[in-house]
């Protein structure tokens, strides 16, 4: 019976050895775990503090996912809808920055500025196929500042001088008075107020032009213009 009881003494301290061995152990790797929370939280921190809202999502998007129920995620958890939502704007706002194309080139007696960008559908204009529609600011010192559409195919109706409809998001049409140079060099219409057009695409993020077509009726351009830098003209702001 000693034996007996001696052995049951060492089997239960052997199973007290190994419960405490797993409980050391859980709480090494429970404490890993937060370590490892603890350094992705402060990588979201870091990129909020500087406003790079997509860096952070990324983070604080891997934090929830790799380490719920953790301290640093509940941290992180309230605030990360907002971040989310600012990232995707920072996003839509790159984007609508890459569809404006800027140039600088010698013309005439001068150096001639432009920012131009496409519609962004295709158009019916009366040419062969549809389509896109582009706007163009031009500054120059000898030919001043202007702001004109350009046509693929078809014509503007427009010789003598018409009036084009502007509407910037969700504000009342506007008429403006636009003219067609007498030219076949290029299909362009230009619209008189170039300042007031100016501004409603730096105050927008969206630009309607109407405009007549020889082909009959009117067309509308649809220009996404909220990605416009207007450092890229100066002395237009």
């Amino acid at each position: 019976m000693g034996a007996l009881l001696a052995a049951a003494v060492l089997a239960s301290a052997g199973c007290t050895d190994r419960e405490a061995q797993r409980q050391a152990q859980a709480a090494a790797e429970a404490q890993a775990r937060e370590e490892a929370a603890s350094r992705l939280q402060g990588e979201y921190e870091a990129a909020v503090a500087v406003d790079n809202w997509e860096l952070a999502r990324v983070h604080g998007a891997a934090l929830l996912a790799q380490y719920p129920g953790s301290e640093a995620a509940a941290a992180v958890e309230p605030g990360l809808a907002e971040v989310t939502a600012k990232a995707e704007a920072a996003r839509e706002q790159r984007r609508l920055a890459t569809l404006w194309n800027y140039a600088r080139v010698a013309a005439g007696k001068g150096e001639q500025r432009t920012a131009a960008i496409f519609s962004k559908d295709a158009v019916d204009t009366g040419g062969s196929a549809a389509a896109s529609v582009q706007l163009v600011i031009r500054d120059h010192p000898e030919w001043k500042r202007s702001a004109y559409l350009v046509l693929e195919g078809g014509d503007f109706d427009c010789y003598g001088g018409c009036k084009v409809k502007v509407k910037s998001d969700d504000a009342a049409a506007r008429p403006m008075s636009a003219w067609r140079p007498k030219t076949d060099e290029a299909i362009a219409m230009f619209i008189e107020d170039y300042r007031g057009l100016w501004k409603r695409m730096r105050q927008a993020q969206r630009l309607e032009i109407e405009f007549p077509v020889k082909a009959g009726g009117t067309r509308t351009a649809v220009f996404e213009v909220g990605g416009l830098d207007g450092s890229q003209m100066p002395g237009w702001d």
